[in-house]
């Protein structure tokens, strides 16, 4: 999760610029915001590998978008969570607006809200796309990924639902121990959201739901791109 800077936001209410002068202040002085070494790096990518995860190592968000869209079927059934990372590097608007997948976000977010019905259609239609793209919250050392949500909707699909997934992390995110990533979760990455939610809704967010993938049962469903350069929060 993050949040575009003050220089860049147009405040809807004193609280809004009040939470974005605070999250700019944390982005500034973080070590969470910071790029990790090579070492650790590789370290993690060892861990997920050996997990039997399908890892990948790349050097920027450049190079990321071009191998989400390597690995992607083209007219593949694709739901993503909101992600910042996924909006800088130029994924979500690649899978919305180029055509050529079927993008399972942009239907559900047309869907009638109001009703009963059109609820349960958008949470069917949410938690099990064919493909999943998404990013995670921290990622530790040993190959555990953490993801946290406010009302739960993306964690679904990471779970279980998806048929595959795909995660874009950036190195900023890889942490020591699983006590560091949940360190992470509480101290940088929700007051970043709540900056985000402020500026959008009017009101904070909550960490009110938390996935620890500590390995899962089919490793061939997860991929992961761990980006060099800090991309997302």
């Amino acid at each position: 999760m993050a949040i575009a800077t003050s220089k860049q936001t147009e405040f809807r209410s004193p609280a809004h610029a009040a939470a974005v002068a605070r999250a700019d202040a944390l982005r500034a002085k973080s070590t969470f915001a910071r790029p990790a070494d090579e070492s650790s790096i590789e370290a993690t990518a060892r861990a997920l590998r050996d997990k039997g995860y399908d890892v990948h190592v790349v050097d920027d968000g450049a190079e990321a978008k071009r191998l989400v869209f390597q690995l992607l079927p083209e007219g593949a059934e694709v739901g993503q969570g909101a992600s910042q990372t996924l909006e800088e590097i130029g994924v979500t608007a690649e899978l919305e607006g180029s055509g050529r997948y079927d993008a399972v976000r942009a239907r559900t977010r047309a869907m009638d809200r109001t009703t009963p019905e059109g609820l349960r259609a958008m949470r069917k239609l949410g938690v099990a796309p064919d493909w999943y793209v998404n990013s995670a919250h921290a990622v530790t050392l040993d190959g555990t990924i953490v993801d946290a949500s406010n009302t739960g909707s993306q964690l679904a699909p990471l779970a279980f639902g998806a048929g595959e997934v795909i995660f874009v992390i950036g190195s900023q995110k890889l942490v020591p121990d699983l006590e560091t990533a949940m360190r992470r979760l509480e101290e940088y990455s929700l007051p970043l959201e709540n900056a985000r939610m402020q500026g959008i809704y009017g009101i904070d967010s909550k960490i009110r739901k938390i996935l620890i993938i500590n390995e899962e049962s089919r490793a061939d469903r997860l991929h992961v791109i761990l980006v060099r350069e800090a991309v997302g929060a």
